[in-house]
């Protein structure tokens, strides 16, 4: 027994105060254990609690994000009906602009259709005022010879004054000769 007893006081020796020390040891990993768990329960219910917000949140945006797209739906629909306003506007718009382009090249016939008259008349009234400019220098010329003529007889019936003045003198004085 000595044997068992020398290998009993050397485990003694040896392993119990090692056995102390990795006991000592375990109960700080027992405690350092208990602590993390405990931190791990905190985190998870703080993570628990960050997920109900989140899934809130979630739910908030999503009922924000319908609302908002309800929003851009009615939007689109006013863009649309704004859109065909705009076709039908634009549509009257060519419908005027082809009215007045006819409109336009009709007055443009007529225009040129009245130069062209007025053109024609200019030249036969340029004709006729040709041919009238020639008979009132006809006529001046004779104006001009009827004038000449109108001074003349003036001119004889001044010359007949004067030659009866004259035969009157000369009979006075036949007369006082005579006397």
């Amino acid at each position: 027994m000595d044997v068992k007893n020398a290998i009993i006081a050397v485990i003694k020796e040896m392993v119990l105060p090692e056995l102390a020390v990795m006991r000592q040891e375990q109960a700080e990993i027992k405690s350092t254990l208990a602590l993390t768990n405990k931190r791990l329960d905190d985190v998870n219910a703080h993570l628990v609690d960050q997920s109900r917000r989140l899934d809130a949140i979630r739910e908030e945006l999503s009922a924000r994000i319908e609302e908002t797209n309800k929003r851009i739906d009615d939007t689109n629909k006013r863009i649309d009906d704004t859109n065909k306003r705009i076709d039908e506007t634009n549509k009257r718009i060519d419908e005027t602009n082809d009215r007045m382009d006819r409109m336009a090249a009709e007055f443009i016939k007529r225009i040129d259709e009245t130069n062209d008259r007025m053109d024609r008349m200019a030249a036969e009234i340029n004709k006729r005022l040709d041919t009238t400019n020639l008979r009132i220098d006809g006529t001046n010329d004779r104006l001009n010879r009827l004038y000449e003529v109108i001074v003349r007889r003036e001119e004889h019936q001044q010359v007949e004054a004067r030659l009866f003045k004259l035969e009157q003198d000369v009979a006075e004085l036949k007369r006082r000769q005579a006397a």
